[in-house]
Parts: C-alpha cells; sequence; structure tokens
C-alpha cells in the first residue's frame, strides 16, 4: 500500500484543513508515494520508536504528536527532535501526524473521551467559525438539478445532520457572447434572455475545490457564474471539546471515581465542587482550560480536561467543577482511532501499536 492511501483515510476524519494554525500535522517526514507493508502507531515519536518501526517492518509512523512542532534549521543531532528525524531518514521510516485536526472532529479525540465517559446527547463544546462558504451559482433552468446533484456529490449542501441542502429561485440572466465564443444558447453578438436558477448551497473550507471543479463539469456554460462568500456561522460538527449528559446523575465523589477508573489516571486534580450531583459533563482532551468559559456556558457541572494552571481553578469562579485528569489520560486513546480508522479500511494490513508508548509525567502517591 501506497503512504498516500493510509494518509487519505484518516484525513477523511480528521482534514488538515482543520488544524490550528501554530499544529504541524500531516506527513513530516517521507515520501507519500513510497510502498509500505505495515504501520506502527503511537502517540509521541521518539528515537526508540522509530528504531521499533524499522524492526518491525514498519515504514510508517501514525502519532498524535508531530514529531516536529517547531520550525527545525539543522540537524546536528543536538535536540531529541533532531535526533529522532535524522533516525527516521536514516532508517527510512516515514513520519505522519493528526494532532489538532484529530482533537477537533466528531468521532475524535474530545468525542472519544465523552463516550469513554458514558456520556450521551454528545455534542462539540466550541464550535469553529470560519470554516464554511456560500457557494451561489446560475445555471439554465433544464440544467439546475444534475449541476446541484454534481455540488452534492462532490460534498456540498450538508447542514448539521442534513444534506443536499439548498435554496432555489427563478429569475432570468442576460448575456452577450463574443466573437471568440462558443455560446452553449443565444447567438453571437446578440444580447440573449435566458431562464435560469440562482442555487445557493454551503462548502465546507476543505470541500470547496473539488465541489467547484463538479460544479463546472456539470454545468453547460462555456463560462459558468457563481460567487463564494465566507460566511460565519459555526460549524457545528467541528471544533474542540464535547458535552453530553450521564446516564443518570452521580455524587460528585463517586463521578470522580469513575473518571478515575475509566482513564486510568493515578490522580484527578480538582477544585472545591459546588454541587453534590454531576448529571452533564463537559471535556476536552490534552489542554482544554482554555475552554472553561464554554463549559460554564453549555451548563456543565464538571469540565474534565488536562494540564490545567492554578489560575484555571480560580477562573471557575465557583460555578465549575474543574477536573484535571493529565493530558496523556485524556487523550492517549488517539491510537484507538487510527487503528480502527485504518483497519476498518485496510483489514488485512499490518498495524501495530508501539510498544514503548508510556506518559512521560508520573506521579509520587
Amino acid at each position: 500500500m501506497k503512504i498516500r492511501d493510509l494518509v487519505t483515510e484518516i484525513e477523511r476524519l480528521a482534514p488538515p484543513a482543520y488544524q490550528e494554525d501554530y499544529d504541524n500535522a500531516g506527513l513530516i517526514v517521507g515520501c507519500a508515494e513510497r510502498e509500505i507493508e505495515a504501520c506502527l502507531l503511537c502517540f509521541d515519536v521518539d528515537e526508540k520508536t522509530v528504531d521499533e518501526a524499522a524492526e518491525r517492518g514498519a515504514g510508517l509512523i501514525v502519532s498524535h504528536h508531530p514529531a516536529i512542532f517547531g520550525g527545525l534549521k539543522r540537524l546536528t543531532g543536538r535536540t531529541p527532535t533532531e535526533r529522532t528525524v535524522e533516525k527516521a531518514i536514516r532508517r527510512n521510516v516515514a513520519l505522519y501526524a493528526a494532532h489538532t485536526n484529530l482533537d477537533s472532529v466528531a468521532g475524535g479525540v474530545s468525542a472519544r473521551l465523552a463516550e469513554k465517559l458514558g456520556l450521551t446527547n454528545i455534542r462539540t463544546l466550541a464550535p469553529r467559525k470560519g470554516l464554511l462558504f456560500k457557494l451561489t451559482v446560475y445555471t439554465p433552468a433544464n440544467h439546475a438539478q444534475a449541476v446541484r446533484k454534481a455540488m452534492f456529490e462532490a460534498g456540498a449542501g450538508t447542514i448539521g445532520n442534513y444534506d443536499e441542502c439548498s435554496w432555489n429561485v427563478q429569475g432570468i440572466g442576460t448575456f452577450r457572447a463574443g466573437e471568440n465564443t462558443n455560446p452553449f444558447v443565444g447567438t453571437k453578438a446578440s444580447m440573449h434572455e435566458e431562464a435560469e436558477i440562482r442555487t445557493d448551497t454551503v462548502v465546507k473550507k476543505h470541500e470547496l475545490s473539488s465541489v467547484l471543479q463538479a460544479m463546472v463539469a456539470a454545468h453547460p456554460y462555456e463560462e459558468p457564474v457563481y460567487d463564494v462568500y465566507p460566511i460565519e456561522n459555526a460549524l457545528s460538527s467541528v471544533g474542540f471539546g464535547a458535552v453530553g449528559e450521564l446516564p443518570k446523575p452521580l455524587p460528585t465523589e463517586d463521578f470522580f471515581s469513575m473518571l478515575k477508573k475509566a482513564l486510568d489516571a493515578k490522580v484527578i486534580r480538582h477544585n472545591r465542587p459546588h454541587v453534590a450531583m454531576v448529571s452533564r459533563v463537559a471535556v476536552c482532551g490534552g489542554s482544554g482550560a482554555n475552554l472553561v468559559g464554554e463549559a460554564m456556558a453549555a451548563g456543565a457541572e464538571v469540565f474534565v480536561t488536562g494540564d490545567c494552571k492554578y489560575h484555571s481553578f480560580v477562573d471557575t469562579e465557583g460555578r465549575l467543577i474543574l477536573a484535571d485528569a493529565g493530558h496523556f489520560e485524556t487523550e492517549s486513546f488517539a491510537v484507538e482511532i487510527f487503528r480502527e480508522v485504518i483497519s476498518k479500511k485496510f483489514p488485512t494490513f499490518a498495524v501495530h501499536t508501539a510498544g514503548n508508548m508510556y506518559n512521560p509525567v508520573e506521579y509520587f502517591l
């Protein structure tokens, strides 16, 4: 199998367009056209991981955290990152990561964390803006249905759990074809009026190019007329964190016990509980303390995340239980997601999990 084939399947779930600006998700080392016989899954990449991949015949490492997060100006072996990348190149092991793009999609890290806690009615805690466009296209009335179908098949028209969404109105289009044209309707050098349908639909940012190509290919006009507008509507299926309800309310101490067991956490850091019972829970895998406000606005009694600073607990103002279960503990099952995605599409492909995967943070109890 080519690396590109495997990467394409992961990116169906977690498109690179959804990663944060500071991130470095994607293929980091290696050629997408290279053939591989196996891959190795891990949370973090280091030299030992690269050695394990090479020894197990895995030509690709798929990790959650990117091997290179900041820029690299040299490869001198001075830092762990430089040594890891250098070894990957020498041992012919490609490196790929899906990080904040996997964190922020339905079916991604936070959604899986919510499922681990048994939450129901799960929805995105902080839906993302800036990922949607409105596409308007004008088509001869008899061809409007075919053009709409082509756009829908390319991904346009999805709003929440609804698809093939559009708004259509009939009007009259006018144009005059020039000498160097081959008009579908009308004649050269003559003003022409045509009954047309204006179709408005919504398109996700990462699918805009393919939708436009499909529209142009299906459109009968030599020069299709269309407009693309960025819109501020939030994309409900994309964003950091998740919120949902427990099957039944739990006493706060019982919730902490369940949380600790579900995540195999050594300890739960938290502020003073303001309620005796917990029913609505917000979560964000990894580092999500910046979403305290969103968790409170969602009506959650508890917000589960990791990497919380002292003032994050203070900022709850006694209105939210902030539970820090650890970065690794709330995010390491990204590896489970990778395995499920790859194995479902390529059931006979060899997928290994790194044997040296561990939490770099230890606790003295």
